[in-house]
């Protein structure tokens, strides 16, 4: 894999942030695996620095963990941790839901209109979970831009990954995964019609929802 300095304008220590986050969201890095910033600038085809400056991100967004003389890891996925980030999900995914249906540009509420229609066609057979899952943050994260304030998208983002972790962790064990994905329909289009209060509404049933879910299966 050749990094491409030119995506999206996004430099080298962006796209090596981007990729690494994916892969320990998604638990394709497991829990607990080292990390070697050498072989991981060879993969990305790019230098160490901007790998470097990507782990070092990772840190604070607490996906990493770096012990002295040992070297950098994966951090452990804790389900006891899932009350907690439900705590401040259950308060600032709806306050992000509001503001999105009251600050989105036109061309983000043009945007959400195609995701919804790729909700409402999305068949689970046809899709693998990783990807259905990789649908689900990239709506989360609309949302969020949406809002218009980059302080909330920042913190949300970061709760957002560390609930997707517990979740990938227990994925298997959890059915109807395509209807959690497709609930985020009624949600966008309560942020397109502007119904700041349906949109809270909504996004609060879908974070309580997935935390009742994940309890079930522990």
């Amino acid at each position: 894999m050749t990094a491409d300095p030119g995506v999206a304008g996004r430099s080298l220590a962006d796209q090596a942030y981007e990729t690494i986050k994916d892969r320990l969201v998604m638990l394709d890095i497991r829990p607990g695996e080292p990390l070697n910033d050498g072989l991981l600038a060879a993969e990305l085809g790019m230098g160490r620095t901007p790998v470097r400056e990507a782990i070092k991100r990772l840190e604070t967004d607490h996906l990493l963990v770096s012990y002295p003389r040992r070297g950098t890891f994966a951090t452990s996925v804790d389900i006891t941790e899932l009350a907690a980030i439900w705590d401040i999900r259950s308060v600032l995914e709806p306050v992000a839901a509001r503001r999105a249906a009251e600050n989105a540009t036109p061309a983000v509420r043009q945007e959400m209109k195609h995701v919804i229609e790729r909700l409402l066609a999305v068949d689970e057979s046809a899709d693998a979970q990783s990807e259905l899952m990789r649908l689900d943050m990239s709506v989360h994260r609309l949302i969020y831009r949406a809002a218009g304030n980059p302080h909330l998208e920042d913190v949300l983002i970061r709760y957002d990954n560390l609930s997707t972790r517990i979740w990938c962790l227990v994925i298997e064990r959890l059915p109807g995964l395509s209807g959690h994905i497709v609930e985020h329909a009624a949600l966008l289009q309560a942020i397109v019609d502007g119904d700041a209060d349906r949109a809270a509404e909504l996004a609060l049933a879908h974070v309580t929802d997935f935390e009742t879910e994940i309890r079930k299966v522990l």
